[in-house]
């Protein structure tokens, strides 16, 4: 072993994990050719992803970089005390939909992702984890129509250590470019007005956003993540749920010309979060979703509601807000995409904040 080796890096153990990431890189070469990008491969000495987008004269480009945060912990946890193998799959759709959700969010469609796995070793590398995945970052790219195309694996002794009793999880992120092809589809949030109808699209349960909080309380239960819920799966195996996947949503309603004010994607600040935008906008919202089992056991074991409604999504993934006259013909576009769309609220003149009336509560801006 060279001293290199021994001090945390072992390129021999992290080359495996680099083949095979490679290997996603060939096959999800082609997923983005119909929105006019080609991926260029076998480029001596490329140290990136290299690609020629064939759009026509005004197209946008967005990117936005994302992190996982600390999901695959709950992951680390149920492989050790439950042998939950698999579950590395969804953690790679989750961190590919952390920025894929984002971009999305300007109407652009998602054409490429760089990924970063940083672990706190080389052994984790090795593990089946990994493999797990890199075919979590195969089936993202599938769903979402983009290619990987470049991506960065370092071991970090140093930087990287997981909390006990998990002895090895990586940090995880990435990059989404996206592409919106005509600049009258750039979403920006400037047509947001009075009198719009807030459309919800259902989450898939917990996504990627309030984890932390899980953990903490997880941690505290004498069974921690294998205490059972009432829909008969383990905390950790509602807890591991992947995130909903919402490039379908955005494009069906670009293809149907929905004049869609905004986006927003359900995550960081929960329902307080429909408050985003800075004007002085009061969103009033009317009725809800069923709430999924795992937020419920929140409350039960004692989280606070204005917790619970200002850290989960509580049911919602995905926010469009139209105008009153376009409402109907969005939710009826988007069950066609496979989207059960609710009309939950609508924006009115006033504080920024936002009335939740299902539960008699008012909830301040995100940040606040």
């Amino acid at each position: 072993m060279s001293e290199y080796a021994d001090a945390g890096v072992d390129y021999r153990k992290l080359e495996s994990f680099k083949v095979g990431m490679i290997e996603v890189v060939r096959k999800t070469a082609t997923f983005p050719t119909s929105r006019g990008v080609t991926v260029l491969r076998n480029l001596h000495h490329a140290h990136g992803g290299v690609f020629t987008v064939d759009a026509p004269p005004g197209a946008i480009l967005v990117q936005t970089t994302e992190g996982l945060g600390n999901k695959n912990w709950i992951a680390e946890w149920m492989i050790a005390n439950a042998n939950a193998q698999g579950t590395y799959v969804g953690i790679g759709i989750d961190t590919g939909l952390m920025a894929v959700n984002d971009v999305i969010a300007q109407g652009a469609m998602p054409v490429t992702y760089t990924d970063e796995v940083a672990g706190g070793d080389s052994d984790w590398f090795l593990t089946d984890q990994a493999k797990e995945l890199a075919e979590g970052f195969f089936q993202v790219c599938q769903m979402c129509g983009m290619a990987l195309v470049a991506g960065e694996s370092p071991s970090l002794r140093y930087l990287i250590n997981a909390a006990p009793p998990v002895k090895s999880a990586p940090s995880l992120s990435g990059t989404v470019i996206g592409i919106i092809p005509r600049r009258e589809l750039l979403v920006d949030g400037s047509k947001l007005q009075v009198g719009d109808h807030i459309l919800g699209a259902p989450s898939s349960g917990l996504h990627a956003n309030g984890i932390s909080l899980v953990i903490k309380r997880a941690m505290g239960l004498p069974d921690q993540f294998l205490t059972q819920l009432p829909n008969g799966n383990s905390l950790g195996a509602e807890a591991l749920i992947p995130t909903r996947c919402y490039v379908g949503l955005v494009e069906a309603l670009q293809e149907a010309r929905i004049e869609v004010h905004s986006f927003l994607p359900g995550t960081g600040s929960g329902v307080s979060k429909i408050a985003f935008d800075q004007r002085p906008f009061t969103y009033r919202i009317y009725s809800w979703v069923e709430v999924p089992v795992l937020f419920q056991f929140m409350r039960q074991i004692g989280v606070s509601l204005v917790d619970c409604l200002t850290t989960f999504n509580w049911g919602i993934g995905y926010y469009i807000f139209v105008s009153a006259g376009e409402a109907e013909l969005a939710i009826q576009v988007g069950q066609k995409a496979g989207f059960e769309l609710h009309d939950v609220g609508v924006v009115e003149e006033g504080e920024r904040k936002v009335i939740f009336e299902p539960k008699g509560i008012t909830l301040p801006p995100p940040g606040e």
